[in-house]
């Protein structure tokens, strides 16, 4: 994932220039970043403060981590699965009563 240039701090003293009335054009020319970078940014972080955007940033990486841990899990999971299934084939006879 690609991290920004813009730091958390930074990333609010924008957002706050754009609540302020700068027009948003003038913002982004200003810091070098799209319109698209923006209201991207107002839609995730709009209203929030720089304790919120780390507490959301640290579940977004804890987040990350458990997908990961889940993926390895299940991936060793199905390996077995699938070893005991090859060898366990002749085992797995059906009887009649």
């Amino acid at each position: 994932m690609k991290k920004s240039g813009f730091s958390d701090s930074q990333i609010m003293a924008i957002l706050k220039q754009g609540e302020a009335g700068v027009p948003v054009t003038e913002l982004c020319r200003e810091h070098g970043m799209s319109n698209a970078t923006f209201y991207k940014w107002r839609a995730k972080y709009g209203g929030m403060d720089a304790s919120l955007m780390a507490r959301m940033k640290a579940l977004e990486d804890e987040n990350r981590q458990l997908k990961k841990m889940y993926a390895e899990e299940r991936l060793e999971y199905d390996i077995i699965q699938e070893a005991m299934g090859k060898s366990g084939e002749a085992f797995s006879t059906t009887r009649d009563g």
